[in-house]
């Protein structure tokens, strides 16, 4: 027998090996959206910090103003939204923290929560342009040295914003459209703008009577796929509902029941989340001890046409699960692996299964005299909370149990969401942007 013929298995199994180990090793390099790049705010792979001295961090960048948007990140440039000067802006940023372009628009429409601004939705990119939206009604496509190629304003085209508070969706991206929604009391709608040329493709309506501020909604929809067809999901208004994005026709609904006993004052905050085939929906006000949480299995098969009319809208799926005890009123839970992950705003956390809605484990944060706004982000089996108050907590989640790492107070006010790339963390806070990496 030949010797290297009798190694070959072995050698094969050992290069298999290494392959697969390079491939865990290596971090999430880009995040193109508010959530991350699969839309669930958690990255498996990478080596993020623990513990650090926001005094002395890798690098950090002064903002020109007060915005809340969460950064999104492109081959190693760091894209956000801020007022600069009482104009609407956008900045760019590049790997080491240099400013490279900002680009303004028009006058703000300044925040009216003490934790909102008029710069709360995220950009988000298709990695050939970048498309910004601000509460002042302009939405805007640049490109990537920060030329605006267009823009438009809902506000003067569509009618006043009519939000109790900031709105807070942030632009959807399908292979042509730049999807915008709007829920609130008046007209809801969906609209959607061509990514090139800025020319509006469809608008349609999506309006519910619902209890006081029932139809209000900050949450950004979801781009998904199903059988081949990519469909975008809209959580909002007591309603769960999938649309084709090639003309925003509704082919199937789920609602009625999320605020069976007609409470008022349950707008939609956290975005809903989708963990498999199951929706995973934030109803209630967990604020107020009136939590409720839902898991909505999506349906199993999709009409054959593209265009389905009312009577053809699929009649299979609906809620799997539901929860009175539980859930989350302003962050949006994030999925890890195979479990969902609850941050309320008090900083209480749990661990929960998203097919069945039985509690993992549950566990808190240390008290403080600060709410969570920001949404939790899992990145290398460590769940990264930042309360309103800069304190960022750090806790291992993969061992079925909280383990508090440790917290680390950024000096100033955090409401974005942190952001995992290439092992650093971008915190944008209320003055600055901030990364931190191991030393």
């Amino acid at each position: 027998m030949n010797p290297a013929s009798s190694l070959q298995p072995f050698l094969t199994a050992i290069t298999l090996f290494i392959s697969c180990a390079a491939t865990l090793a290596i971090p999430q390099t880009n995040w193109p959206r508010w959530r991350g790049p699969d839309d669930i705010g958690s990255v498996e792979s990478g080596d993020y910090p623990v513990t650090w001295d926001a005094t002395k961090p890798a690098w950090k960048a002064a903002l020109p103003g007060k915005g809340c948007s969460t950064p999104i990140v492109w081959e190693h440039r760091i894209y956000l939204t801020a007022p600069a000067n009482g104009l609407d802006a956008a900045l760019a940023f590049d790997w080491s923290g240099k400013l490279l372009w900002q680009t303004t628009f028009g006058p703000e429409n300044a925040g009216k929560h003490r934790n909102g601004s008029g710069s709360n939705p995220s950009p988000a990119t298709d990695g050939k342009h970048v498309f910004v939206y601000f509460k002042s009604g302009k939405l805007a496509a640049l490109d990537f040295n920060g030329k605006v190629l267009w823009q438009t304003n809902l506000v003067r085209r569509f009618g006043p914003d009519n939000l109790y508070w900031d709105h807070g969706a942030s632009p959807v991206l399908t292979e042509r459209y730049v999807v915008m929604t709007r829920m609130h009391h008046g007209d809801s709608w969906l609209v959607a703008f061509d990514k090139q040329s800025g020319q509006m493709a469809w608008k349609v309506a999506r309006n519910y009577d619902t209890p006081v501020e029932g139809d209000h909604s900050y949450g950004t929809p979801l781009l998904l796929r199903r059988n081949g067809k990519d469909l975008l999901l809209v959580w909002g208004a007591d309603h769960l509902t999938l649309h084709d994005p090639t003309n925003g026709k509704m082919i199937w609904e789920f609602g009625g029941d999320f605020n069976p006993e007609s409470k008022p004052n349950w707008p939609t905050v956290a975005s809903v989340v989708l963990a498999g085939d199951v929706a995973i929906v934030a109803a209630g006000r967990s604020d107020r001890g009136q939590p409720r949480l839902h898991g909505c299995r999506l349906p199993a098969a999709l009409p054959p046409s593209v265009e389905p009319n009312a009577s053809d809208r699929v009649k299979d799926g609906g809620r799997v699960w539901e929860r009175e005890d539980t859930g989350t009123f302003v962050p949006t839970p994030a999925f890890y692996k195979t479990n969902l992950y609850l941050l309320r705003d008090r900083g209480e956390v749990e661990c929960i299964e998203p097919l069945t809605g039985k509690t993992v484990w549950k566990d808190a944060f240390p008290k403080g005299p600060s709410n969570f706004y920001a949404s939790p982000v899992v990145a290398g089996g460590n769940l990264y909370a930042a309360r309103e108050d800069g304190i960022v907590f750090v806790a291992k989640v993969t061992n079925n149990k909280l383990e508090f790492l440790g917290q680390n107070d950024m000096g100033e006010h955090v409401i974005a969401s942190p952001v995992p790339v290439e092992n650093r963390l971008l915190i944008r806070g209320t003055d600055h942007l901030f990364c931190i990496q191991k030393r």
